[in-house]
């Protein structure tokens, strides 16, 4: 009789459960539905006011204000112009970090929407155009929205959540600091201390409704590189008299195209060095004395940015002396970012989470991707989960889609609710998972 007993208030407790949690998804799918327009409106707004990085003092006002008249505790001015709310749940449980970035890029938008941007800003010394076209409105939308569902499910949540609204992901203005790194230097994943923390990015490549991933390296490790070659000028009619820079240069290029395709075991994971800036003469006739290379350089372990980088400095200084010029190499020159790596065993846990809110069939393990995303700052002091939700409109080409960093990028708001369903469940799950 006793051994009935327990097993029919195991089956009680079993389908309480099951209850609870079918109770708990409904109440989620009610409040993304109810918080969507508002999203939508928010994103609207922010588009057509971008600010570039470290400058975004329109944006973090919105999303402080927001926060502040949803009860949660509010800092500003991090890193920068960055924003992080603080939501204390009604039971004890982990620490809980959300992300999004919020900066745009010195890009003029060519969309004929009624919220473009028509907005001009200073970059570099220069007056231009504004953008957001990477969609980082959308992140910022979509966690204020977050953050309006999970502040009115505070009583029931297990645990702290930590909106981070993060400035200059694009990069700082030359001469000045921010993004991830600066808001890790200065301490945004303590006090309290971060567990673990998610992101996201709209991908207007991906149709909307989906989700993308992938365990371990998701995006590139990324650093920027100058080379500077020193020759000796000459008039063009008397190359013998030279050291002729150009010639240089060209050599390195050609020769640094090796690297990936003879040193970097591509059956592992990819890489690239691209050489995307040259500067050498003004003359048709006239051997210049320097040139100034920039490139970028991609990879996706640790092992191969080793690799790669030593090889690129073989390479330069060999083939710079083999010519008799000189050459200083700045690698990095102003940037690195780390590989975004997801944590294995914290994507393994949330995988289901994913497919709960959008769809098994929806979920996508896709390639790495070269591209890079400062968020590594984040998943290097704590275990993080970057995925991707689609902004294409469904049944449209990829190829046709606008690009990200382009002046025709465009994302169809309806794949906003699947981000916000996302990281909704994502903290409601991961804390329950933790409080068991």
């Amino acid at each position: 009789m006793k051994k009935i007993k327990l097993l029919l208030l195991s089956a009680f407790l079993f389908s309480s459960l099951q209850v609870s949690a079918q109770s708990t998804d409904s109440q989620i799918q009610a409040a993304v539905k109810g918080v969507e327009q508002k999203v939508i409106e928010w994103r609207r707004d922010i588009h057509q006011n971008p600010e570039l990085g470290n400058r975004e003092v329109r944006t973090a006002t919105l999303v402080a204000g927001h926060l502040e008249s949803l009860g949660i505790e509010v800092m500003t001015n991090v890193a920068v112009t960055g924003v992080v709310g603080v939501l204390k749940g009604g039971l004890p449980g982990p620490v809980v970090a959300l992300r999004a970035d919020m900066d745009a890029l010195p890009v003029q938008e060519v969309n004929q929407l009624p919220f473009a941007s028509k907005a001009k800003a200073m970059y570099n010394g220069e007056e231009t155009y504004v953008m957001h076209a990477c969609g980082h409105d959308s992140h910022v939308a979509i966690l204020m929205g977050v953050a309006e569902i999970l502040s009115g499910m505070r009583e029931d949540l297990k645990g702290t959540v930590k909106f981070i609204f993060q400035p200059a992901e694009e990069g700082a203005p030359k001469g000045e600091e921010g993004g991830a790194e600066l808001m890790v230097k200065e301490g945004v994943l303590k006090n309290p201390d971060v567990d673990v923390i998610f992101g996201l990015h709209s991908i207007a490549q991906i149709e909307v409704g989906k989700i993308a991933y992938r365990p371990g390296g998701m995006m590139a490790g990324v650093s920027d590189m100058k080379i500077t070659i020193k020759g000796k000028s000459s008039h063009g009619a008397e190359p013998w008299f030279s050291v002729d820079p150009i010639v240089t240069a060209a050599q390195i290029i050609n020769n640094l195209q090796t690297i990936v395709s003879r040193n970097l075991n591509v059956t592992q994971n990819a890489g690239v060095v691209t050489i995307g800036a040259i500067e050498g003469g003004n003359r048709s006739n006239i051997i210049p004395g320097q040139v100034e290379m920039l490139g970028t350089v991609r990879t996706l372990s640790d092992s191969d940015e080793k690799l790669v980088h030593e090889r690129i400095r073989q390479i330069v200084q060999n083939t710079a002396e083999s010519n008799g010029a000189e050459v200083l190499l700045e690698l990095p020159f102003s940037s690195r970012f780390p590989v975004t790596f997801n944590d294995l065993d914290l994507t393994a846990k949330m995988l289901p989470t994913l497919e709960n809110s959008a769809g098994k069939s929806n979920v996508l393990l896709i390639p790495a991707d070269t591209g890079a995303e400062d968020f590594s700052f984040f998943a290097n002091e704590v275990p993080g989960f970057y995925f991707y939700i689609g902004g294409m409109p469904k049944g449209q080409d990829p190829k046709s889609s606008g690009p990200h960093h382009t002046p025709e990028f465009f994302l169809d708001e309806s794949g906003f609710r699947t981000g916000i369903k996302a990281m909704v469940n994502l903290v409601v799950d991961y804390m329950q998972m933790e409080g068991q």
